[in-house]
């Protein structure tokens, strides 16, 4: 695994893969890698012409679907979609997230944004996508986690975080639930006797534009801190190594973590991450799994 590259992914012709969030910053890398190597690549994007600019930039044999994971309705016309066009889908790569540091904000469906973003419209696409995933022959889903979560816990009272709001906590709650959610699905998968594979991935300090999006609300300042922050972060397609090792190396078993090797998992070369006691607790994972499928109306496996 030491000295893991984008050289190290097999040829991907024939497979279709699904990136979230594939306009700009890892998704956008994953894409470009995944459809570099001869996958057909559906970026899904909130919004299409950034997404059209993306494929443009990409090449090879891609495609432009809209979806807003912060609106169950949208999550659903675009499962639909996708399912009806590709019957089989090899490679659903759950990697689109907000960070927004500003007041608290809800989706479509009125549930706290971080949340319903990163974690509750990627639960409901993978269950919605089950059926196609397991039509292929090896089916993988892939979840992006984040250092942040092994910080974070989750408070089952107050998952929609109505009370004491703080911006940066209810991101690193939405990023343990992701984690949280993406062990779960192991674990139901195994359960099942359904030979898809959950793995997840972490990219460690890594330059995107979350990071100037997420301080925009404090104006001059927030530009200040946002470059400031943008020093202390590796180059995206550093960042992105995690997930393409995760989504394409052959032999990945369910539940595996990769992250960054080197400063506490904030940059360097490919490895196997630790997760949070939090995240790994079967008994949590139980109880996300319910809240979640209670809060959606989807439930699966």
């Amino acid at each position: 695994m030491t000295g893991w590259t984008t050289d190290h992914i097999p040829d991907q012709h024939g497979r279709v893969a699904v990136v979230t969030g594939a306009n700009s910053g890892l998704g956008l890398v994953t894409a470009t890698e995944l459809a570099s190597h001869g996958a057909h690549v559906v970026l899904a994007v909130r919004h299409t012409p950034a997404g059209e600019e993306a494929a443009r930039r990409i090449g090879g044999d891609v495609e432009v679907r809209e979806l807003d994971l912060a609106s169950l309705s949208s999550v659903r016309t675009f499962a639909a979609k996708l399912a009806g066009d590709h019957p089989a889908i090899d490679l659903l790569v759950n990697n689109a997230g907000v960070v927004l540091l500003g007041p608290r904000r809800t989706s479509a469906d009125g549930f706290e944004l971080h949340l319903a973003t990163n974690m509750l419209g990627h639960f409901v696409l993978t269950g919605l996508l089950l059926g196609n995933l397991a039509a292929a022959r090896d089916g993988r889903v892939v979840s992006l986690s984040s250092i942040t979560h092994k910080n974070a816990h989750l408070d089952f009272n107050d998952l929609m975080f109505e009370h004491d709001y703080r911006a940066a906590t209810a991101y690193g709650r939405s990023k343990l639930a992701t984690t949280i959610f993406g062990i779960e699905l192991d674990r139901r998968l195994r359960a099942a006797g359904t030979p898809i594979v959950s793995a997840l991935a972490h990219p460690g300090l890594t330059r995107t534009n979350l990071t100037p999006r997420a301080w925009e609300h404090r104006g001059r300042l927030g530009r200040l801190i946002a470059s400031a922050g943008l020093l202390a972060t590796q180059p995206v397609a550093q960042g992105a190594l995690p997930q393409l090792h995760a989504a394409t190396e052959p032999g990945v078993r369910g539940g595996q973590f990769f992250g960054p090797s080197g400063l506490w998992e904030t940059r360097g070369r490919v490895t196997e991450a630790r997760l949070s006691q939090e995240a790994a607790d079967p008994a949590v994972g139980t109880r996300l799994w319910a809240a979640a499928a209670d809060l959606t109306g989807v439930n699966y496996l």
